[in-house]
């Protein structure tokens, strides 16, 4: 098993560093595990990431975390000493709005976030009226005989996504507007299991917020964000660069790995975040990136020019 895995995921050598720099004209980054954990900048990064623009390479980050809107982001970038525009950035709160807006979703119906900021801002930004997110993170409920829980029945659409204020209140409302308004959808801006939410330790991902929704509904999401390709549509549109010119750089097999692969592109897995080299070799996992390094600065180790 062992020399499958070495000849379908090749460590980052000099020699291939060359060959995948020099076939690539975009390099798309995952943030959290990558770029940065919680809000410490992890070793190397912003030289890596100046050098790839020096040489004229274009840098996309693809983040699968919806707390934070399109705006957000950049000003996350910028905090951490990093240039990045917005342009540059796509996250899974933008690819719920534009989900929306591409599928033609009615602007009088209303959007109920079970998520944050970044979900709200981005549905307002696209015309939506986006209810609930962290307002309704302090409601609660009253489990009594007679009790009538009200909610809203011009919701066409509950977005659900990672959410630090999740309670009892959210999962009523979006379960009564799944269940009980007509046609409403179920859309989850990803199912990551877990991320890093601070720079020491992993906590419970969207994933964990959306399956307690398909529990409670008993139907599956429209998900938006990595594996599906739905973020690659908009990034094709914006960029023409073919998906073949490009590198997917991640953290995370199931989501960032399959997400570039799903689309065509060149595939690089860092061990700075989630996914161990045990795991990526383990007999059982069938995601196999091209390349492998220990963390994005190994790209910049192994280039001389």
């Amino acid at each position: 098993m062992d020399n499958e895995t070495h000849n379908a995921s090749q460590l980052l050598s000099p020699h291939n560093a060359r060959n995948l720099f020099d076939s690539v004209d975009a390099f798309l980054f995952d943030c959290d595990g990558v770029i940065w954990k919680g809000d410490s900048l992890i070793d190397g990064v912003p030289e890596t990431l100046e050098m790839l623009r020096s040489k004229g390479k274009k840098l996309v980050f693809v983040t699968n975390n919806s707390t934070k809107s399109t705006r957000q982001y950049a000003n996350k970038f910028s905090s951490l000493g990093i240039t990045v525009t917005e342009d540059e950035i796509f996250s899974s709160s933008l690819a719920a709005a534009m989900f929306l807006k591409v599928n033609g979703f009615p602007r009088e119906k209303k959007v109920y976030v079970l998520g944050e900021e970044g979900i709200l801002e981005e549905l307002e930004l696209a015309g939506f009226t986006g209810v609930g997110g962290p307002e309704d993170g302090t409601k609660t409920v009253q489990l009594k005989p007679n009790s009538l829980f009200e909610h809203d029945k011009s919701v066409g659409a509950v977005v659900v996504g990672l959410d630090q204020y999740v309670n009892y209140y959210k999962l009523q409302y979006g379960t009564l507007c799944i269940r009980e308004n007509p046609g409403c959808l179920f859309i989850g801006t990803n199912r990551d299991a877990v991320g890093h939410m601070t720079d020491l330790q992993e906590w419970p991902g969207a994933g964990c917020m959306v399956a307690a929704i398909c529990g409670s509904t008993q139907k599956e999401p429209i998900v938006v964000g990595k594996p599906s390709t739905f973020m690659m549509d908009f990034l094709l549109q914006k960029f023409l660069i073919s998906t073949t010119r490009m590198c997917m750089v991640g953290d995370r097999l199931d989501t960032d790995i399959l997400f570039g692969q799903n689309a065509g592109c060149k595939t690089l897995l860092v061990f700075s975040g989630v996914t161990t080299q045990s795991t990526l070799e383990d007999p059982s996992n069938d995601i196999r990136p091209d390349y492998y390094t220990s963390k994005v600065s190994g790209v910049l180790n192994l280039l001389e020019f």
